[in-house]
């Protein structure tokens, strides 16, 4: 009977000193991402064709051809040391449509003997994506001078990166084995395996249900059931079976978090390819920028199956160990981990010919020499570098001394002789390393963006709202409670955290993720800012902002009141002045008249002319707000009542007169000298409503006994209804008001139309 129960197996443990560095056999360190799980190594297929060359040794071709698939190509040479001085130039038939593309440049500065020391190491160029094809063709040219010629060996290497399921993989660590016997039986136990010289010892296995992640990572093509190869220089390694097992020194902890990274087993790397032990430095120094040269145009869905295609070509077509890089960024920023030997480990990578050792290499799939990387790629790039770097004490902005492990020079033309020592920043660029374009112009120029955002501060950091508070002039008004919203030009993954200082203290803390946060505020003006924390342990403060808070209510220190204005009068609208004055202790916001009709004025204002219904009781409602939302409210109300001519006292000669323009139809008319009339009411405004016209006359105007004014009623154009004389007082109070014809020499004639008051 057999039961399911899983087991973990780690693999054996070998280690051999090797000149500065350590070779540790058949171990990794943290090389799974959370994000893998089940997915198998795939096999990938890569096909070689010699190339014909002319007989002067100038032009080599491959003539077009249909191929088995393949998706990635690149031309590789006998001597890693020589040159193609010329070009070489490809072009693919699409297996999606059987086009064929224009001719495509290979690029061809790369030095092969970036992995020294190894037989069977080809020159190259730098391998192209080009998607699935099925057919290519080649051509290549030897530079200009008479005596430039070929190397030797031309050949196209063709990849097909095989197809693999998903991008996730069980814990790079382990390898699972289920149905497990229970008991062991003589049918159960497996057949003897010739090459099982590695197979662990006892103490190497957790069994059960202990978790992959309490255990030290391996590769998964690190297990009992492989038989690694040495390198070159680890000839006498002894096998775990006869020496005793070693592992490795914890790796140092970074300064700062370490990015999500794709294992290995993730992106589907057959180990199998590359059986030999990783190699190690004994510290990471420097970390080289590079481009992979391929296209951009790529779906990011292809990015494992493309850092599988350069894996295979950098160790099948180029013959090196295993993949150059440390590791690879797509340009949607998923980072990949590239030569094995632990994501935390100081790995020996073959990416910067004399400059390999300690340093780390990070390759962004594409060419970006005429276009610049996207920010999901920087902010990636940067985020390994810090992370690297953070391991060992480097300052991502800083420099350091390397040393030459060969003599050759860089794109501008720095000598460097192997053994000396020269300055880097401790993230450069493939060019400064070596004479290359790598890692192209555009890529090149945002490293200093790039060093910018692994070293820290946050930059661009600037509070964009205050919520719950109104802005006036550079102040910020509230009552208490705010939010404060910021934002940044740094990216957040670089952000530890964000503080709300008030008055220089801290009030809140929030993630690095977060873009506001809240605070209450005591009565008062108060100093706003933001810190933000980079996880480099850098910090930043935004600009201030003030807030006052305040919680007192404006007061209207003249209350609304009414009064009657100049005008045409109707009996739905007769003309009115209603008039306020609010003050508040911080800032006055506005005044809002709600009823009867709704109406915003400004801080300053304390007048405004409106109408209202004769005969009609209105109430005029008020608020006063100050900035910080306080208010207060007040109100008036009022009743316009039209006196017609006919309720006059009146003596001498008035004639009445009739129109559809005169209030209630009619009107009074008199020419006669002294002639009079007389209205008496109580109220607290009153005005005069007559016609007028380029005849009319003078009157003279009496308030409770006294001549107050004289009023000329002529108009250069006819007018009706018009309230031409008002009068107002504090209070509302009995008063009598009369007119008198004055009689005017040419013009006697005055025609009134009666008298409105407000009660």
């Amino acid at each position: 009977m057999r039961s399911h129960r899983k087991i973990w197996t780690t693999a054996a443990v070998t280690t051999v000193a090797v000149a500065g560095f350590v070779v540790f056999q058949n171990v990794t360190g943290d090389s799974a991402n959370d994000s893998d799980s089940k997915a198998g190594p795939v096999r990938t297929d890569v096909r070689k064709t010699e190339l014909k060359v002319a007989a002067d040794g100038s032009s080599a071709s491959l003539g077009r051809r249909d191929t088995a698939p393949f998706s990635m190509l690149g031309v590789t040479w006998t001597d890693p040391a020589a040159k193609v001085t010329g070009a070489v130039e490809v072009r693919t038939k699409s297996v999606s449509n059987g086009t064929w593309s224009s001719w495509m440049p290979l690029e061809t500065d790369i030095d092969g003997r970036t992995e020294a020391g190894r037989s069977g190491v080809r020159g190259s160029t730098e391998p192209r994506w080009v998607g699935p094809s099925n057919g290519v063709e080649v051509r290549v040219t030897a530079g200009a001078k008479v005596s430039s010629k070929l190397p030797a060996g031309l050949r196209l290497d063709t990849v097909d990166p095989g197809k693999g399921s998903s991008l996730h993989a069980d814990p790079a660590a382990f390898v699972a084995e289920t149905d497990v016997p229970a008991e062991p039986s003589p049918s159960d136990s497996p057949p003897a395996d010739p090459t099982a010289t590695t197979e662990p010892t006892p103490s190497a296995t957790e069994s059960d249900t202990a978790p992959a992640s309490e255990a030290p990572p391996v590769t998964p093509s690190e297990t009992a059931t492989d038989s690694p190869s040495p390198t070159a220089s680890d000839s006498s390694s002894p096998s775990a079976s006869t020496s005793p097992s070693a592992t490795l020194p914890p790796a140092p902890p970074s300064t700062v978090p370490k990015p999500p990274i794709t294992s290995r087993a993730g992106w589907g790397a057959d180990e199998s390819i590359s059986p030999e032990a990783p190699e190690y430095n004994d510290t990471v120094k420097a970390v080289f920028v590079h481009h992979t040269a391929g296209t951009n145009d790529y779906s990011c869905a292809d990015s494992a199956a493309i850092v599988r295609s350069v894996y295979a070509y950098h160790v099948q077509s180029n013959g090196w160990k295993d993949i150059g890089y440390n590791f690879l960024v797509d340009k949607c920023g998923t980072i990949f981990e590239g030569r094995k030997g632990g994501l935390d480990r100081p790995v020996l990578g073959a990416h910067t010919y004399g400059f390999n050792r300690e340093s780390t290499g990070i390759s962004v799939l594409g060419t970006y020499t005429d276009t610049a990387a996207p920010s999901a790629v920087t902010t990636s790039v940067a985020r390994i570098a810090a992370w690297k770097l953070g391991q060992y004490k480097g300052d991502p902005a800083g420099s350091t001394m390397l040393t030459a492990g060969a003599t050759g020079s860089n794109l501008a033309g720095t000598k460097f002789t192997a053994g000396t020592q020269y300055s880097f920043k401790q993230i450069s660029g493939h060019r400064d390393g070596f004479a290359t374009e790598c890692p192209g112009t555009k890529l090149y120029g945002q490293l200093p963006t790039i060093r910018s955002l692994a070293a820290g501060p946050v930059t661009g950091l600037a509070i964009k709202s205050v919520t719950g508070a109104t802005l006036s002039g550079t102040s910020y008004y509230t009552k208490s409670a705010i939010t404060v919203g910021w934002s940044a030009s740094t990216p957040s993954a670089f952000i530890s955290k964000y503080e709300l200082l008030v008055d220089g203290k801290s009030v809140a803390t929030a993630a690095g993720t977060a873009t506001s946060a809240k605070a209450t505020l005591g009565v008062g003006t108060h100093t706003v800012q933001v810190r933000a924390t980079h996880q480099s342990g850098k910090t930043s403060l935004s600009a201030a902002a003030t807030v006052v808070a305040d919680q007192t209510a404006p007061s209207f220190t003249t209350k609304p009141n009414l009064a009657l204005r100049t005008g045409t009068v109707n009996t739905t609208a007769v003309p009115l002045t209603l008039k306020w004055k609010a003050t508040d202790a911080a800032s006055l916001k506005e005044v809002r008249l709600t009823a009867p009709v709704a109406k915003t004025y400004g801080p300053t204002t304390t007048s405004a002319s409106h109408t209202a219904k004769s005969g009609v009781a209105t109430t005029w409602s008020m608020s006063a707000y100050d900035l910080a939302g306080n208010t207060a409210a007040a109100s008036v109300a009022g009743t316009p009542v039209i006196l017609q001519e006919t309720s006059a006292t009146k003596t001498g000669t008035w004639t009445t007169k009739s129109s559809s323009s005169y209030l209630g139809g009619k009107s009074y008319s008199s020419s006669s000298k002294g002639a009079s009339l007389s209205w008496t009411f109580t109220g607290r405004s009153a005005a005069w409503v007559v016609s007028r016209a380029s005849t009319s006359g003078q009157a003279y105007v009496y308030v409770d006994g006294t001549k107050v004014a004289t009023v000329d009623l002529k108009s250069s154009t006819t007018k009706y209804r018009d309230a031409l004389w008002t009068k107002s007082w504090s209070t509302s109070a009995k008063h009598t008001v009369k007119i008198v014809v004055v009689a005017t020499s040419g013009r006697p004639a005055i025609t009134t139309d009666g008298l409105v008051y407000l009660k």
